[in-house]
């Protein structure tokens, strides 16, 4: 009997708000992964984009049906980190804090604050604890591939700021915008901080690609809209897609990061002696190489 190949990728692709889909990928199948944690976003598409395996996860599921706070995060890294993949790059719908950041530009930020409340934010825990090193917090060799590339198709994009994730689903008052603003923050969105960590945790070299879709509520005769958000979200998917083509080749080319690929490399601090055999035994995926 001819044995079944197994699903396998190199780059994992999320998408965030109105990025449900990478037209680009080819041969693209379906499929869902059983995980340790449960049921991940929506059916992750396997295909290649330009020569290199590639998987397709829609972060809010398919036709946007989870809020930030109900993504199963720990389920859509685990997920990726079955298939092989050793790089992620991260699309998100975000709010601009600076007047220089204007709606469709695509910022590529190399700071994060979590402001969030209600995440599960590791995956350790049940007695096996790990303390990774996150700083920083997106892969600065990946993203400047990305920002390069974003450049040179004209997409208008920024290099550097700071992400500040909150919890939503709500948007902003115009009070925590200028506390946000206040602060220094380039960015608001909702999901990059947790996702972050946990693809740290997981070894993925990790790249957050934010998309402005309105300058939250702090500017004066440009508040929040649905209208003007669902606009922007689709002039910047359709950039998107641009971007993922020309991308996603070049940073499978690229050397991994050792501050992403090794994160785990000496942050297993519970004695072994110690360890959990059961959690060990779930969480075989990441810690293997290190037993």
């Amino acid at each position: 009997m001819k044995k079944t190949k197994k699903p396998c990728a190199r780059v994992g692709v999320i998408g965030g708000s109105g990025l449900c889909a990478c037209d680009a990928i080819k041969d693209p199948r379906e499929l869902r992964l059983k995980t340790p944690f449960g049921a991940h976003s929506g059916p992750i598409t396997l295909g290649e984009l330009d020569g290199v395996p590639c998987a397709f996860l829609p972060r809010h599921g398919r036709g946007h049906v989870l809020t930030p706070t109900e993504i199963n995060q720990r389920a859509n890294i685990w997920a990726l980190k079955s298939l092989g993949v050793a790089r992620v790059l991260a699309f998100s719908a975000v709010g601009s804090l600076k007047e220089e950041l204007p709606p469709r530009t695509f910022v590529f930020p190399d700071q994060l604050v979590d402001r969030t409340k209600h995440r599960v934010s590791t995956f350790f825990g049940g007695g096996v604890v790990a303390h990774v090193a996150f700083n920083p917090p997106f892969a600065p060799e990946q993203n400047k591939i990305v920002f390069d590339c974003a450049v040179e198709l004209g997409i208008k994009s920024a290099f550097g700021g700071t992400y500040c994730c909150m919890e939503g689903p709500a948007f902003s008052t115009k009070a925590e915008s200028e506390m946000h603003r206040a602060c220094g923050f380039a960015l608001i969105g909702m999901t990059a901080a947790t996702e972050a960590r946990l693809a740290r945790e997981a070894e993925l070299v990790y790249s957050q690609a934010a998309m402005v879709t309105d300058y939250d509520c702090w500017k004066e005769g440009e508040e929040v809209s649905t209208e003007l958000i669902v606009a922007n979200l689709h002039a910047n998917s359709a950039n998107a897609q641009r971007l993922m083509r020309l991308a996603v080749p070049r940073i499978a080319a690229a050397p991994l990061e050792p501050a992403f690929s090794d994160a785990l490399k000496g942050a297993l601090f519970t004695a072994p002696a110690a360890r959990s055999k059961a959690t060990l035994k779930k969480l075989d995926l990441l810690v293997r190489k290190y037993l």
